[in-house]
């Protein structure tokens, strides 16, 4: 996954909170308010192994709409370094300005009324408008504050613990699909949630899974942004194998040894991979009501 060596970045999108130092007590925004990639399925991971508190039920209450929030700036970093498609060939943070920029430039065209928002990086912990967060709890987005967060050790972690490859088109799948929370909040679908929060026909998996086909369809459009040359299969091999690889059905059965669908937040393995490949294959967002039918 290339970007075009002229392409303009524009790193006012990014803003970096990282070296700002951690949070007490290590709460994560969860539940009520923070949408995300892998979320509660972390957690569930760190409480299993000792290191999350007293379970999935705690997990899932430890949100309640704090409105805290940090308002971090462009380092002077990335604006000195990224500047150019180029830059974002050649450097991991410029990379990620390039795809925040990407996908931000398809939604803009796509969506009427979209409003472009920042994608924060942080380490550690973070401040957000759905409260204290963890890095635990992966890449997610705060609709208190309309924010994206992210810490970019994640995709360290997408390799070495759920054994994605975690390539570069699996780092913008990532970011795309958390964007793709972001336009569910602009067009009201987020509000549909509620308290349906688990379950395989839950409103949760069904969120879910839309923000991965919506990701799938930012894909198909990636390269006529202008950012990006246009995308291999080994490209759509490389996202789809980490939407295998963060299905609930595989981290349950990994971590916990057993499935569970009545806890399930995200969607399995197949549904995952099969809503990301609806979007890439259409191209169209209206293909991706995840809220009709069995999914």
């Amino acid at each position: 996954m290339r970007f075009r060596e002229d392409s303009e970045l524009d790193p006012s999108q990014v803003e970096d909170v990282r070296g700002r130092g951690g949070l007490p007590g290590g709460r994560v925004a969860l539940g009520g308010g923070g949408l995300g990639i892998v979320g509660v399925i972390v957690a569930l991971v760190l409480a299993l192994s000792g290191g999350g508190g007293s379970g999935l039920s705690s997990a899932l209450t430890q949100l309640e709409d704090q409105s805290v929030s940090g308002n971090g700036n462009v380092s002077s970093e990335l604006k000195g370094e990224c500047k150019s498609g180029a830059d974002a060939n050649a450097k991991d943070d410029c990379r990620i300005v390039g795809y925040v920029n990407s996908i931000q430039a398809y939604w803009s065209r796509a969506l009427s009324g979209y409003t472009p928002v920042k994608t924060v990086f942080f380490d550690g912990q973070v401040n957000t408008g759905c409260g204290p967060a963890s890095a635990e709890v992966g890449p997610f987005y705060c609709p208190s504050d309309q924010l994206v967060y992210i810490d970019l050790g994640f995709y360290d972690e997408l390799r070495s613990k759920f054994g994605a490859t975690a390539g570069p088109a699996a780092q913008a799948y990532v970011l795309a699909h958390e964007y793709g929370h972001h336009v569910q909040d602009l067009r009201g679908t987020l509000a549909q949630i509620g308290s349906d929060r688990q379950g395989a026909q839950s409103a949760s998996v069904r969120s879910e899974l839309q923000a991965d086909c919506y990701a799938g369809v930012w894909a198909a459009h990636a390269a006529s942004t202008g950012y990006l040359t246009p995308l291999s299969d080994a490209d759509i091999t490389d996202a789809l194998n980490a939407a295998q690889a963060i299905g609930d059905d595989r981290l349950q059965a990994e971590f916990q040894g057993r499935v569970t669908p009545e806890t399930w937040t995200h969607g399995s393995s197949e549904q995952r991979q099969h809503w990301f490949s609806t979007g890439y294959d259409t191209g169209d967002p209206a293909r991706c009501d995840t809220f009709k039918g069995q999914i």
